[in-house]
Order: structure tokens, then C-alpha cells, then sequence
């Protein structure tokens, strides 16, 4: 047979905060029942996610995930930041919910992706259905690789910890050689992790830091989306 379709039914403390969530993204609700037991059904275009509801359930031991296959990451990643932004004033980019910028995961081909998690604590993990039409990539300096394998470990297997130690030990070793485009690079993910930890001070440091970095013109266009990051990260800021 062909045409078959999967929906993912996961897990939540409540489907209204389920709903609120979603509909900031651009879902609206397909089916809604609070009895006998909770439960949702939204849909984006596309896309479709259903989700039961447990009062006593807690999102930050949930183990619930999905992948989800989209043409354009970008593209997607672009809408719904701009839905976040208009629903909460910023980018939601740590505790939960929270939502990943694109970046190339060496754990999936180097494929771009992103994950949001939602406030059941489920990782919706979304990635590039092809690589698309194959370019040669220069050979990665030793900042990169080891930021490479830092959002291995802080945006697949959610250990931000792990991610912040082995990222520090490159940008000590390396920040003086790597090029100017890796280590903005490396600043801005090192300042999300922060975020992550409940560390803003240190985040507002590392924001200073890759404020300072040189770039040319051709670096600020091809860190477009770094630097546009680097806007949503100080907008979470406390004030000092």
C-alpha cells in the first residue's frame, strides 16, 4: 500500500498548555476532548501531532520524541520563530519549552536540524527529509569539528552540560587560531548552553565576546543566521 500516514501520540501534563504552545507555531486544533480522558489532535499544513494528557506527568522526565522530515528546515524554523516571538516577546531557548536554531548534526549526515521541545518535555526533532544537492564543504578547523560534536551532545542527547566542558576546552585551546567565523559560531552555541544552565551572566559575557569578534562583510553575510541568533539569545537576557 502507499499514501500511509503516522501520527505521533505523545504525553502531557495538560493539552491546553499543549494548545497554546502549538497555536503560537501556527497548529490549530483538529479534535479536543477533556473526558473520559485528555486529548488533542493539532495539524500545520502537513504536519499532524496528537497528545494525551496526565495531570500528574512531569516534562522533564519525559522521554517522548518524534522525527519529523520537512524540505525546507529553514523555512519552517523561520515560521515558527516568528509565531514564538509574536506569542512570547522572544525565542524561547532554554527550560521548557524551548526551541534549537538549525545546525548541521553530524549524527544525521550533517543534515540540518532543530528540535523543539514542547511542554509535555517531548523533543520534536526536525530534519531535512534529503541533504539536498551535494556541495563540497571545506575542511572543518579543530573549533569546528569539536562544535560539531558539542551540538551532538547539547541538541541530540540534551546533555548541555557535557556539550558547555568540551566546547570550553576547544575555545581555550583554539580561539586564537580558529577563524573568525568558526569561533562566532562557537560564542554564540557556547552562550545558548549557558542560557540552558541558568547561567545568564555568563551568557551575557560570551554575547560580549562574540561582539567583538572581527568579521568581514562576506563573514556577516554568510553568519546571517548566527548573528540573527545572537539577537534572540541577549533578548532573553535579564537586565544586568
Amino acid at each position: 500500500m502507499a499514501h500511509e500516514k503516522t501520527v505521533p501520540l505523545l504525553p502531557c501534563r495538560s493539552v491546553d498548555e499543549i494548545v497554546e504552545f502549538y497555536g503560537a507555531l501556527g497548529f490549530v486544533k483538529t479534535y479536543y476532548q477533556v473526558r473520559p480522558n485528555p486529548y488533542v489532535s493539532l495539524k500545520r499544513e502537513d504536519l499532524q501531532l496528537g497528545f494525551f494528557g496526565m495531570p500528574d506527568f512531569k516534562p522533564e522526565d519525559s522521554y517522548g520524541s518524534c522525527l519529523v522530515l520537512v524540505p525546507d528546515t529553514g523555512a519552517l524554523y523561520a515560521a515558527f520563530a516568528e509565531g514564538m516571538r509574536a506569542a512570547y516577546g522572544k525565542l524561547l531557548v532554554s527550560g521548557i519549552p524551548r526551541m534549537t536554531r538549525p545546525r548541521k548534526r553530524k549524527n544525521s549526515g550533517d543534515m540540518a536540524g532543530f528540535t523543539i521541545v514542547d511542554p509535555g518535555g517531548n523533543w520534536i526533532r526536525i530534519f531535512a527529509a534529503s541533504a539536498g544537492p551535494a556541495e563540497p564543504e571545506p575542511a572543518l578547523g579543530k573549533l569546528a569539528t569539536t562544535l560539531r560534536n558539542a551540538v551532538v551532545l547539547g541538541d541530540s542527547k540534551g546533555d548541555h552540560l557535557q556539550a558547555a566542558r568540551i566546547l570550553d576546552t576547544a575555545l581555550r585551546r583554539e580561539q586564537d587560531t580558529a577563524s573568525p567565523a568558526d569561533l562566532l559560531e562557537a560564542l554564540a552555541y557556547r552562550a545558548e548552553l549557558a542560557l540552558r544552565a541558568e547561567d545568564p551572566a555568563l551568557a551575557r559575557d560570551l554575547l560580549a565576546s562574540a561582539g567583538e569578534v572581527p568579521l568581514s562583510d562576506a563573514d556577516r553575510e554568510t553568519l546571517a543566521g548566527t548573528l540573527a541568533g545572537l539577537d534572540d539569545l541577549a533578548a532573553t537576557l535579564p537586565p544586568a
